[in-house]
């Protein structure tokens, strides 16, 4: 995928759930990986021409693992302009050698996104933009069917009240496989997870399983995507496509 294909995709996202206002400051979570580092180009070159001004920050919440190597990152940040701002933490450490979690993602996550949004409020952000795709979507929906009994998935904008901040996900509308060969094909430098748990969680036990649903019943992603679009969840009741 071309970088013109990206923000295209970004931009639709972005116009069809009104993510983006006039001055905001926009902080995108950079893990390292492919889907953070392709958003960060896309809202980078997106900022040049779209008509709403806004501010893009990057930042980084280091889990305090000793193997993580941000040098790259920091390089392609310098290199694209953007501010970059590395949270250090010992939430690696607490949840694997004082914890000993068995099942460490949920706290985990919970916990970097407290340092995330701390970050954002201290940078003077309004907005926080998360990088999950539509097999995220996808896989998320299923993830609660499976799980929890309910049909249910993460909002394209959501408002968290008691930090006054708004989360977006420009990369809504793009496909995993489209990621992929967007940062393979501008050589992007993505970094490794270094977390223990990484590959081997629920999450990818329900994303084998939908790559092999969709192996086995061609486009069923999709019509899934397309319910969700279609439905009345929370937060996507307002698309305007319906």
């Amino acid at each position: 995928m071309k970088l013109q294909q990206l923000m295209s995709y970004v931009r639709r996202a972005i116009d069809d759930f009104q993510m983006i206002e006039e001055g905001d400051k926009i902080a995108v979570g950079i893990s390292g990986g492919k889907d953070s580092l392709a958003l960060l180009y896309a809202l980078n070159g997106l900022k040049r021409f779209y008509p709403k001004k806004f501010t893009l920050y990057a930042v980084t919440v280091d889990l305090g693992f000793q193997n993580l190597n941000l040098d790259k990152i920091i390089s392609l940040c310098e290199e694209l302009e953007v501010p970059y701002n590395i949270v250090k933490t010992d939430i690696g450490k607490i949840i694997f050698e004082d914890r000993k979690e068995e099942n460490p993602c949920s706290l985990c996550s919970k916990m970097r996104k407290g340092a995330l949004n701390e970050a954002m409020k201290s940078l003077g952000c309004n907005k926080i933009a998360y990088a999950h795709h539509k097999d995220d979507v996808v896989i998320t929906m299923l993830m609660s069917l499976i799980y929890e009994g309910r049909f249910h998935t993460f909002s394209p904008v959501t408002y968290l009240d008691r930090m006054d901040l708004t989360v977006i996900r420009p990369l809504m509308y793009v496909n995993e496989a489209d990621v992929i060969g967007f940062v393979n094909k501008y050589e992007i430098p993505v970094v490794k997870s270094p977390c223990p748990a990484d590959g081997n969680t629920r999450r990818e036990y329900v994303k084998q399983l939908l790559a092999q649903l969709n192996r086995e019943n061609p486009g069923v992603k999709e019509r899934m995507f397309t319910a969700i679009l279609r439905s009345d969840m929370k937060g996507w009741e307002n698309y305007i496509g319906k």
